[in-house]
């Protein structure tokens, strides 16, 4: 490895930005190549073929137990990160909307959970770093698209968690965790803070479930359209209203339990909710 100077560092840099426009500039023209694509049949499915997912869902994680709890720790170091920052600063408020922000955002952090277990049901041998095989994927662009929606979905259930405390407990902080729990639980604007934070809450997770729950694994399976990809997951959903909510169920309660023991249980229940929603995507999906 040689030094080199200033000028063909900063040569070596404007090369590497080069190449990164011209990977964008593709992937924005195959989204616009691929709009409109031909949709998908849906299938109808039962209650029965929710479970039998979250089943074949926790069998990929054992296959690759080292490996995902290796790529999913990051979760949780995550999960803690964010219950410090909250304690010890003004974000108290947010501490359980940053935690259930999980149930809106984590489709895109699974997406390399539907590539491993995509391989795997093809027979390859499959390793963790099989999970950054879909930054290949044809539809990469109409990936991080969706992603960047999740996201801008997250943010704005944060402002409305916000706004939410500020006209109940709010605007003033609490002193400590102790007096805000005791606020929040023992206190009539608290317990309307929790009413309204569940219901607007749940249509936040509501809408992001019907958003990906079948488009982000259909992009990593086909060469597909993103509105094509968003279109069929709503259809899905609203085709299997009974066994969607199930699954609306148990990814709340999974997740719900992976936090709760200071969110270390991310790493078994992000993997296996991100494996358990590719094989409900396959029943889906014809």
């Amino acid at each position: 490895m040689t030094i080199r100077n200033p000028i063909e560092w900063s040569g070596a840099q404007l090369v590497s930005a080069a190449h990164a426009a011209e990977a964008v500039g593709r992937s924005v023209d195959h989204m616009r190549d691929t709009a409109h694509s031909p949709a998908p049949a849906i299938r109808r499915i039962h209650n029965a073929d929710v479970w039998q997912s979250l089943r074949e869902g926790f069998s990929d994680f054992q296959a690759y137990r080292s490996d995902v709890i290796f790529l999913c720790t990051t979760y949780a170091l995550v999960g803690l990160v964010m219950a410090r920052v909250a304690f010890g600063s003004d974000l108290l408020p947010l501490l359980f909307p940053l935690a259930s922000g999980f149930a809106i955002i984590g489709p895109l952090a699974a997406v390399g959970l539907y590539e491993m277990s995509r391989q795997r049901e093809r027979g390859a041998v499959v390793g963790w770093a099989n999970a950054f095989d879909i930054l290949k994927a044809p539809a990469i662009g109409g990936i991080a698209a969706l992603g960047l929606i999740l996201v801008a979905i997250f943010l704005v259930w944060l402002t409305a968690a916000w706004a939410i405390f500020d006209a109940t407990l709010g605007p003033t902080l609490p002193p400590s965790p102790a007096q805000f729990a005791h606020d929040v639980l023992f206190t009539a604007p608290g317990q309307v803070m929790i009413a309204l934070g569940v219901g607007v809450g749940f249509l936040f997770a509501l809408l992001a479930m019907m958003l990906s729950v079948v488009s982000f694994p259909l992009l990593v399976d086909r060469d597909t359209g993103l509105d094509t990809a968003i279109a069929t997951s709503f259809r899905a959903v609203l085709a299997n209203p009974g066994p969607m909510a199930l699954w609306g169920l148990v990814v709340a309660a999974v997740l719900l339990a992976g936090t709760a023991v200071f969110f270390v249980g991310l790493t078994v229940a992000v993997p296996v909710l991100g494996h358990a929603t590719w094989h409900l995507y396959r029943k889906l999906i014809a």
